[in-house]
């Protein structure tokens, strides 16, 4: 079962360089808003976490461009979640130009688990979201 959400954003003003292409450090702010949205939808978001003692910081993030974004264009981001055997949370990104529907960039991203309290990596999958696997079928 894949598990994905997605989000609309417009290229704003502060978004752009002097060639009014989005500068490549905006693509994080967008995979975020997306991780945002697929949180909120399967309730995995950051306050979700955080309740349960923990918080998952970003260890890693990647994106590979294709085209441009200019503008006042207006963008799909679609996030995916990708099942681990590890204590870790990673999702995949696309992001399509909503108007041509050619494909922009891709990424990835890989979170941690921590305790909120005493910041430790967590190598075993911590039981809620093991629990969580379980209610959307990965397990």
């Amino acid at each position: 079962m894949e598990l994905s959400e997605q989000i609309e954003v417009r290229v704003r003003f502060s978004e752009v360089d002097s060639l009014k292409i989005v500068w490549h450090g905006h693509y994080a702010k967008y995979f975020e808003d997306a991780r945002e949205a697929f949180g909120i939808k399967y309730g995995l978001g950051y306050l979700d976490v955080y309740s349960k003692g923990y918080v998952t910081p970003l260890v890693e993030l990647n994106f590979e461009y294709k085209k441009s974004l200019f503008y006042n264009d207006r963008a799909i981001v679609k996030t995916t979640y990708v099942d681990s055997k590890a204590a870790k949370i990673i999702f995949k990104y696309e992001v399509i130009n909503a108007k041509s529907k050619e494909l922009i960039a891709i990424g990835q991203s890989t979170q941690v688990f921590l305790t909120s309290e005493n910041p430790e990596l967590q190598l075993i999958i911590p039981d809620f979201f093991e629990n969580w696997k379980k209610k959307w079928g990965i397990l």
